[in-house]
């Protein structure tokens, strides 16, 4: 006979084989797959250490599918928890049938769940419950049992009670149609329907609190969209409206009819007055009102994880623009009253030298600046100016171009993103990393260093102060935290931290390391001098064997003892590259050489792996690391473009073609700045010439694109820009 611990072990365990089936079903993956990911998740590995050192055990998921497998696997966990909790809850009141168990049993959203337990949850005093309190409860069951309202008004007089506060024999007939007004609203099935039926066939209304009133929200003043179809920064404008008392908005449906005749069919027989009447105020009074709530908090969720959602890509793209390598940089932070901030660095990111010249309005110190940039382009050897593009960049940029013109230099400059650089000047990091310096010169500092790596000096920003989505402040913040930090995290191991010269900001989004870790490596590293080999991590203090596991194959060490610790290998495939170094009769000081490249590309896979008893995908992995050791994959994106000279909106003429940088993708387009003062817009419908579902489709930030002038409105300095050749 079996235990009862086992039993309860196996049907534990038939339920999480059945919550894989159903996330795989969803996904469109095997059962196995799911069922691996999440064990391997659970032994504490991280997803981007899953999706790059145990491809053999996953059959290769990436990065994006072991995070929807992570995600849906812990809504499932949830949705179990809360049917127990209900079930329990319910049980407890001696009201709980085994088909409510099984309705229960077989939900497969929390929200059916809610749906279920919504009769049987404690309630405030609701007119249906004082009703039930003074004794009308037999009198709403009459109300069902007949078909006219004669038998009721005959009995009604019975129930008055003064003592109670049942007056009237009208009294005692409202409390009855209270309570099935009540338990109308409380039916699963009734309230699925109709949220169903708002949901396909209701419109999102708004109107102006006060239409004389000009605002930014005037084109939402008098406005209906269907529900469904409703775009996501349409549903976050609206919601802002509304937050700002400038909107009123409401759910309707222009036929109501269906619904009443649902919530009529809810009745045993067919209704008389006093149903017909509780049915209606059922609707009005409690169904509409809750249903609507519902509608408009699903519809904010739908908006806010699109919009989490842009901003996430967004990032990502901006985080992985090619760096400018071995450059030396002079960083401009732009201003008017206080001037412009320089900072000199030198080709490792290390600051020479700050100041500030004064070539705007009201100053107008131009020749003055000059000479400033004059000397400091000379004494380091200056190659390219980075100019932050915020308040009075584009007066700068002339500034500058003029200067390049007059230079006798080989000179060029970047307009570069400064979001979010005033939040890292002003920050605790900034002030350890340059105690003498105010938070502008920061932050011009931080300009240069972005133009050399973009994401070692953006990682030290607060993610959502990086402006590169729509409505970043309207959404979950905690929602938003998380999926950029996970954004970031990924970013950093696709490219690999250089141990040696990594930032605490930089390495604590390593696989497996923290902030607490992260430290102990400086440390460390600054005992040390720089560190030689791998191996030699594992001294660092809180970096134990997981860790170690975790974090070590996306750590790089460049000049070190061991040629394969630059590159992504994981040290435990080096035993793997020893027999295949073997296999080629190759020495490890070949690695890198053409000979050595050659061999490899004429190595099959397949055979290979099964020599040397490893995974196919690993060693697809290996031999593409070993063609190309110390790799940077930001390298193969196009870089930032160069500019010499600077474009004036009266330069442009319809179908004029240029080239411009994605600044910003959004819902309905993209923004591109072609070097004036504000960005170009591209519309979605001017993207492509066949259908696009959404921008992103086509473009990310940090793209480089070619663009045709459509249109240019000079009086609101606004230009239309156009991705289709001839289409302007």
């Amino acid at each position: 006979m079996m235990e009862s611990g086992t039993l309860g072990n196996t049907e534990a365990f038939m339920e999480e084989l059945e919550r894989y089936r159903v996330i795989a079903e969803e996904l469109g993956l095997t059962a196995q797959q799911v069922q691996t990911s999440v064990e391997l998740m659970a032994e504490g590995n991280t997803i981007p250490f899953i999706a790059r050192y145990r491809k053999e055990r996953t059959k290769e998921l990436d990065e994006e599918q072991l995070r929807a497998i992570e995600e849906r696997n812990q809504y499932m966990v949830q949705l179990d928890q809360r049917k127990e909790e209900v079930l329990r809850l319910i049980d407890e009141q001696g009201k709980l049938t085994e088909e409510l168990r099984q309705k229960i049993d077989a939900a497969t959203k929390l929200q059916t769940v809610e749906d279920l337990y919504r009769p049987y949850r404690p309630k405030r005093k609701t007119r249906a419950s004082k009703a039930r309190e003074r004794g009308l409860a037999p009198l709403a069951e009459k109300m069902l049992q007949v078909t006219d309202e004669a038998p009721v008004e005959e009995e009604a007089p019975g129930y008055i009670d003064q003592e109670k506060g049942v007056e009237t024999p009208e009294a005692a007939i409202a409390g009855a149609m209270d309570i099935l007004a009540e338990e109308l609203a409380d039916d699963p099935d009734i309230r699925k329907w109709i949220r169903e039926y708002y949901w396909n066939r209701g419109g999102l209304v708004s109107e102006a609190k006060n239409p004389e009133e000009r605002s930014v929200y005037e084109m939402y003043y008098d406005r209906r969209e269907p529900v469904q179809k409703m775009p996501a920064h349409r549903i976050l404008a609206v919601n802002r409206g509304e937050r700002e008392e400038v909107l009123k908005l409401s759910i309707e449906v222009e036929d109501e009819e269906p619904v009443i005749q649902k919530l009529e069919s809810w009745f045993p027989k067919p209704p008389h007055r006093y149903l017909k009447e509780a049915a209606a105020d059922s609707y009005k009074r409690l169904i509409a009102p809750s249903v609507e709530r519902e509608l408009r908090s699903a519809m904010t969720e739908k908006a806010e994880e699109q919009a989490i959602h842009i901003f996430a890509e967004n990032l990502r793209k901006l985080l992985l623009q090619p760096p400018i390598r071995g450059k030396r940089v002079l960083g401009l932070d732009p201003a008017y009253r206080t001037g412009c901030k320089l900072a000199v660095v030198d080709d490792t990111g290390k600051m020479n030298e700050v100041g500030v010249i004064y070539p705007t309005p009201p100053q107008n110190k131009v020749q003055e600046a000059k000479q400033v940039v004059k000397r400091l382009v000379e004494a380091y050897a200056i190659e390219v100016i980075a100019i932050g593009n915020g308040t009075a960049s584009r007066e700068t940029e002339s500034f500058v171009a003029d200067f390049i013109r007059e230079s006798d230099r080989d000179l060029f400059y970047v307009m570069v993103n400064e979001a979010g650089a005033s939040v890292y000047s002003a920050s605790k990091l900034a002030r350890e990393e340059f105690p003498d310096l105010d938070a502008a010169q920061r932050s011009a500092v931080s300009i240069a260093r972005r133009l050399q790596d973009p994401l070692a000096e953006l990682v030290k920003i607060e993610p959502k102060a990086v402006g590169v989505g729509q409505y970043q402040h309207d959404v979950s913040q905690k929602r938003l935290t998380e999926s950029l930090s996970t954004v970031v995290e990924s970013a950093v191991n696709h490219v690999g931290v250089d141990v040696n010269t990594a930032s605490v900001s930089l390495l604590q989004y390593v696989s497996g390391v923290n902030a607490a870790v992260a430290k102990n490596i400086i440390k460390k590293r600054e005992e040390l001098g720089r560190f030689t080999d791998r191996q030699e991590l594992k001294g660092v203090p809180r970096l134990g064997a997981k860790t170690f596991e975790q974090c070590i194959g996306f750590l790089r060490i460049v000049e070190g003892q061991n040629a394969l610790d630059k590159t992504p290998i994981h040290p435990e495939s080096y035993a793997v590259v020893t027999a295949l170094l073997a296999e080629l009769d190759c020495p490890p000081e070949a690695i890198g050489t053409p000979d050595f490249n050659e061999r490899l590309r004429q190595v099959k896979v397949e055979e290979m792996a099964e020599k040397l008893e490893c995974g196919v995908p690993t060693l697809r992995d290996i031999i593409d690391a070993l063609l190309r050791p110390g790799r940077d994959p930001r390298e193969e994106l196009p870089a930032p473009i160069l500019r010499s000279d600077v474009l004036q909106l009266e330069d442009l003429k319809e179908g004029m073609e240029l080239k411009g940088t994605v600044r910003n993708v959004v819902d309905f387009g993209a923004f591109v700045d072609i070097g004036l003062k504000n960005d170009g817009l591209v519309h979605i419908s001017k993207m492509s010439e066949r259908f696009v579902r959404h921008p992103m489709d086509v473009v990310g930030v940090g793209d480089v694109v070619d663009v045709w002038v459509l249109s240019v409105d000079h009086e609101r300095e606004r230009v239309s820009l156009s991705m289709v050749p001839g289409k302007v």
